[in-house]
């Protein structure tokens, strides 16, 4: 029978597959390579096929029968047949940061279980973070030369008064500003990848709206490392995000539009219909 895999030292293993990923990127990061399109018209370089394969090879020994839905192998037309226990990656999440060359990219692997990402790795190798989080709690840390310090306990803020929302480079500030309405000050700071759900987890930031298209591996690791912070991660009805979409008409794995908040007491503002100011 396959050991149960939620355990710290498992946590442990995915950092150190994270932190490997990161070697590769980096080593493409330095040079002059080049980008190609995949049928959706987004950008891939080397970089992501090299982090996925060193993070497939290492979730296979971890755990041979639990299944992998990565983002490459899924553009590439292998999706393995999932139950309640999966893993999510995204070798290289903000590929179009990764392009800007401003560092604000990650790797990402998380471990879902009955819908919930149960655990997560997120790692900014151009920056030397690494934010992860599982059943003892979430944490952050630094990376230097391809080794973390000791990890630091990170939780989610008590909101201020003013707000502090973030959100995509890519989306901006207008395809929420009516939505931010609802609070009655808000400040707003752009971020690429999964860093928004981890500013939300560090206490940096308050709430991220997004409405605009994501996939489940663009959101599980972060969502697990902020779930473990205190945050709350839950679709526009108020429901949580749930994991392992996989029969939908537009594409296996899409997120409906969601709101990631760190505060539990903003629930009520997030999940208030549109136009309702309280």
């Amino acid at each position: 029978m396959q050991r149960p895999i939620d355990g710290e030292g498992d946590l442990a293993r995915m950092i150190q597959l994270a932190l490997r990923a990161g070697e590769a990127i980096l080593a493409v990061y330095g040079t002059e390579f080049a980008v190609d399109r995949k049928a959706d018209a987004s950008p891939v370089t080397e970089a992501d096929r090299q982090a996925e394969a060193i993070i497939l090879a290492g979730l296979r020994d971890i755990a041979p029968s639990v299944p992998i839905i990565a983002e490459e192998e899924t553009a590439a037309g292998r999706l393995p047949a999932v139950s309640n226990v999966f893993f999510l990656v995204d070798p290289l999440d903000g590929t179009k940061e990764f392009l800007a060359r401003n560092g604000e990219f990650t790797v990402n692997i998380a471990l879902v279980r009955d819908g919930v990402p149960a655990m997560g790795v997120v790692y900014a190798p151009a920056l030397g973070v690494l934010f992860c989080g599982g059943p003892a709690g979430a944490f952050k840390t630094t990376v230097d030369n391809g080794q973390t310090a000791p990890l630091q306990p990170v939780h989610v803020r008590t909101a201020p008064a003013t707000i502090a929302a973030t959100g995509s480079r890519t989306l901006g500030a207008g395809n929420c500003e009516g939505w931010l309405d609802r609070f009655p000050s808000t400040s707003f700071v752009t971020v690429g990848s999964s860093l928004k759900f981890c500013m939300l987890a560090e206490g940096a930031a308050d709430i991220y709206p997004r409405f605009g298209r994501t996939m489940e591996w663009d959101t599980a690791a972060g969502d697990a490392v902020l779930r473990a912070a205190g945050g709350k991660v839950v679709t526009l009805d108020g429901r949580p995000l749930i994991y392992g979409k996989r029969l939908q008409a537009e594409a296996p794995y899409t997120n409906p539009h969601f709101v990631a908040y760190g505060d539990p007491n903003l629930g009520g503002a997030v999940c208030r219909p549109a136009g309702d100011t309280g």
